[in-house]
């Protein structure tokens, strides 16, 4: 009897778990929609600065463009992917932190997040000072190198700015506060059209032009947010002034930072080795312009599932932070479903365009060709790579930060890179072949993160939510 008593009991509460499941999946669909639209925009224009920069330094000969191209390219891999993996610490502080209601601490985790990528983004601009020497010593072509130095000497100051405005996309963002972002954001791109066009054509600086435009428009944004932070009644509870307190706990912060850096960079780094690794194939031009073209179509694509991705850590570390691990459950499954169906629109139509997208990179027929065989391998890793990025963003609102970056490891450097190297120079399959490890290690990473996600339980994350919160707070 006991044991019947046992199983109808527990048919009663799954009975009330799908019921509650579904009278709040509408309202949570609405809820991260309403978070990932904007962060969608946010993405895509931040995103923009770079190559709106790259598109005006092209009109000014074949030269400037690769070195601009180049130095934007190093920058990416050694600086920016950095800074923006060490800011992700903030959607599990600040998130579990506002969900916790513990607002004021909010102000301090952003501080020390502040305070420590501008002490990385020290070493980082001795490296971007010395641009030049690095590409040469890579073997890279000494014209294009010494121009990419300039350009990268001259874009240092962004780097500075660039690690103050993800700290303050984070803190915005954990509050739910993602429209003043947007339309910053939005504000900084016009304006920074603009002071390209006077800098590049108008000053005489040319491609440094470009790159001061850079640094202008990424301290702009800053300044904007950060004024927001200051007088909107928004912030007032989660921004009390700067304190001393955000210089302790400061080896707590990098636990968690380090291996969010690592699960950025690891992944940005294979799809930028992979670019490399096509230069060694037979007709590298092509296989270089087709990777490159096909590179800078998935990543544009990747910014739908990317908004999601900071929509899901945010809700799930609200959650969490809350004591509200049903909530947060619900959170990563309507997430999951919502990537899913992305994917699929989104794969869908690249598949549809194929024949056609070729031709807004390039006039030449074997381009476009190509471009429209590799488009199909584009959309199943688009589909793959939606996945793993709203399950990376669970992962970084639970605080599994250390776990993402050991599936990572695994996923694109124990798998991936070695079955591009396998298809495309063993069984010649040539960049296809290199695409096609990239979609194993990605499958890779999406059964790892899915295993995690599948086998969590709930209460536990909840509460070692409240255990880091108000630890940290003891601490503080």
């Amino acid at each position: 009897m006991d044991g019947e008593e046992e199983r109808e009991s527990l048919n009663s509460e799954l009975l009330i778990v799908d019921k509650i499941t579904k009278e709040e999946a509408v309202e949570e669909v609405k809820k991260q929609l309403w978070l990932a639209g904007p962060l969608v925009a946010v993405s895509l224009l931040q995103y923009c600065l770079q190559m709106i920069s790259v598109m005006f330094v092209g009109h000014l000969g074949q030269l400037s463009l690769s070195g601009a191209s180049m130095a934007t390219s190093f920058a990416t891999v050694t600086g920016f992917s950095l800074l923006l993996g060490m800011a992700s610490a903030l959607d599990t502080y600040c998130g579990q932190s506002y969900g916790a209601k513990q607002y004021w601490m909010m102000g301090i985790h952003m501080q020390r997040a502040m305070f420590v990528l501008v002490i990385v983004s020290i070493p980082v601009s001795i490296i971007w000072a010395n641009t030049e020497s690095i590409l040469i010593a890579c073997g890279q072509d000494i014209s294009i190198s010494v121009e990419a130095g300039i350009y990268a000497r001259f874009m240092i100051p962004s780097l500075f700015a660039y690690a103050l405005l993800q700290c303050l996309n984070k803190f915005l963002q954990t509050q739910n506060i993602v429209f003043p972002m947007m339309i910053f954001s939005g504000i900084t791109a016009l304006i920074h059209v603009l002071v390209c066009w006077i800098l590049v054509f108008k000053s005489g600086l040319g491609s440094r032009g470009a790159a001061l435009a850079n640094d202008i428009s990424y301290w702009v944004n800053v300044i904007l947010l950060g004024m927001y932070v200051k007088f909107s009644p928004s912030c007032s509870q989660t921004w009390k002034g700067f304190s001393l307190q955000a210089l302790q706990h400061t080896f707590g912060f990098l636990r968690l930072a380090i291996p969010s850096a690592l699960m950025v960079c690891m992944e940005m780094w294979a799809f930028e080795l992979m670019v490399l690794l096509s230069g060694l194939l037979p007709n590298p031009q092509l296989e270089t312009s087709v990777l490159s073209i096909s590179l800078n179509t998935a990543a544009t694509a990747w910014m739908i599932p990317y908004g999601l991705s900071g929509a899901v850590s945010t809700r799930v570390s609200n959650e969490l932070g809350a004591g509200n691990s049903k909530k947060a459950r619900l959170a990563v499954y309507v997430v999951v479903m919502m990537g899913v169906a992305e994917g699929i629109i989104v794969g869908g139509i690249l598949i549809s365009i194929r024949k056609v997208w070729g031709y807004a990179y390039s006039n030449e027929l074997q381009v476009i060709k190509y471009v429209s065989v590799m488009l199909p391998f584009v959309a199943t890793s688009n589909f793959l790579d939606g996945l793993q990025c709203v399950l990376s963003g669970n992962a970084r609102g639970c605080g599994w930060q250390k776990i993402g970056a050991i599936i990572n490891l695994g996923s694109y450097y124990l798998v991936g890179l070695p079955c591009s190297i396998l298809f495309a120079f063993t069984l010649h399959i040539g960049g296809k072949g290199l695409w096609l490890g990239i979609t194993c290690a990605l499958t890779t990473q999406v059964l790892c993160l899915l295993i995690f996600t599948i086998r969590t339980d709930w209460d536990q994350q909840a509460k070692k939510a409240t255990e880091r919160v108000y630890n940290e707070e003891m601490v503080s």
